[in-house]
């Protein structure tokens, strides 16, 4: 049976989009790596898959795969583009909305321009719950890595986050490093690792090594994960521009238990069929 896609990004990481509320089909890890490979495929770093709400509170329920097959937990970029379809799709009609994911309930506001605000939740640093099985010095963790001790901040925003503040994000050994953090002891679930530059109080610079997907060009959670670390260290406010290779990302958080916001863009590309 053929089934309706849509080929979808925020800030270059991109997306297949499956609208599974009223089609049929069948996914799995296989078929998820052949849909996502950019040679023999349609390509894509993550699929999502949006499915009927499981209660009335929500619009609709959804659920993100990794390029390698794997599941993942949360995805801002995969988000805000979920909300773009749905509005696109004259769904919301209030311009927010919930949704139910992998992570929780997630509140979505549709903004002029292609422009969509996440209520990402409040940023969880309990090493228990990352999950992370070393023990934070002044809320740092050294991970020793080929007899190298690096300080890494660590944070869960539904999915596990680490964070390396580097003096230049391109002079990083960033492929070594990404997967060797990524894939780490340390976590048991492994983790998105982070590399930040920060320019001032109000911007850094960020590259992402994601967990089942290598580095991609944007990273929303990765973004609110960076800013939540930083700022909870004092070292920038609490109004943050996240610049990435795919471009800029605001991240708001005020601390304590509010929740973190983050605003950009998501764009539709294109729509085919899965014959």
């Amino acid at each position: 049976m053929a089934v309706t896609f849509h080929k979808m990004h925020g800030l270059g990481n991109d997306f297949i989009l499956l609208d599974l509320r009223n089609q049929n089909f069948q996914v799995n890890a296989e078929i998820m790596i052949q849909l996502a490979e950019r040679h023999t495929g349609i390509g894509c770093d993550q699929v999502l898959v949006l499915r009927k709400p499981v209660t009335t509170r929500h619009l609709a329920s959804f659920e993100v795969w990794n390029s390698d097959g794997s599941r993942a937990e949360q995805c801002g970029n995969g988000v805000r583009c979920i909300g773009l379809y749905l509005q696109m799709r004259s769904e919301t009609p209030s311009g927010q909305f919930l949704l139910s994911g992998p992570a929780g309930e997630v509140k979505i506001t549709c903004l002029d321009g292609g422009q969509v605000q996440v209520d990402m939740g409040k940023p969880v640093f309990r090493a228990q719950c990352i999950p992370l099985t070393l023990e934070p010095v002044d809320g740092w963790y050294s991970l020793a890595l080929d007899r190298h001790a690096y300080q890494v901040g660590a944070v869960s925003m539904g999915n596990p986050h680490a964070l390396v503040v580097v003096d230049d994000v391109e002079e990083t050994a960033f492929d070594y490093l990404g997967a060797a953090i990524s894939r780490h002891p340390a976590f048991p679930q492994g983790c998105n690792a982070g590399f930040a530059e920060i320019t001032d109080r109000n911007n850094i610079r960020l590259r992402v090594f994601e967990r089942g997907a290598a580095e991609t060009r944007a990273c929303g959670s990765g973004a609110c994960a960076a800013m939540s670390i930083l700022h909870k260290a004092g070292l920038v406010a609490k109004t943050v521009h996240v610049t990435q290779a795919g471009g800029n990302l605001i991240i708001e958080w005020l601390g304590g238990d509010n929740p973190v916001m983050m605003t950009g863009p998501a764009t539709h590309v294109f729509e085919g069929i899965l014959i």
